[in-house]
């Protein structure tokens, strides 16, 4: 699972974008599931509305909660927008990428595309004995 916290009028978050867009067309057909958490960062970014309508101009396919308290922010441990998190099959954390996946030349990107494909190849988690 590709998670992601942004806030609709932060610049780095906008920029992260085309890679979340790139991530839904490519993992389409994919065991991959993307969830964005927006958690509001200024007045302006409060109304559901504001953030359904701009998750429809972003094109996004994939669910946004809304974290209007920061309830979620806070269980994560936030420090800043954007946070992408990977977490494999079995529920477990496995990569965190703080901030803007291009910032100035970076490749975080590229990076987190290529965990994806490899948490993809690993086996299914096994079924618990519960």
């Amino acid at each position: 699972m590709d998670l992601h916290f942004y806030a609709f009028g932060c610049r780095n978050c906008i920029n992260n974008y085309p890679t979340y867009l790139d991530w839904q067309r490519r993992f389409r057909d994919k065991d991959v599931v993307i969830l964005g958490i927006h958690t509001p960062e200024t007045a302006a970014e409060q109304e559901s509305a504001a953030v359904k309508t701009n998750a429809e101009n972003a094109q996004f396919e994939f669910p946004v909660l809304i974290d209007g308290t920061k309830a979620n922010w806070n269980a994560w441990g936030n420090s800043m927008w954007p946070s992408v998190y990977l977490v494999d099959k079995r529920g477990y954390l496995r990569h965190f990428w703080p901030g803007e996946l291009q910032w100035q030349g970076a490749t975080g990107d590229q990076w987190m595309r290529k965990r994806i494909e490899e948490l993809l190849a690993e086996p299914a988690a096994a079924p618990s004995a519960d």
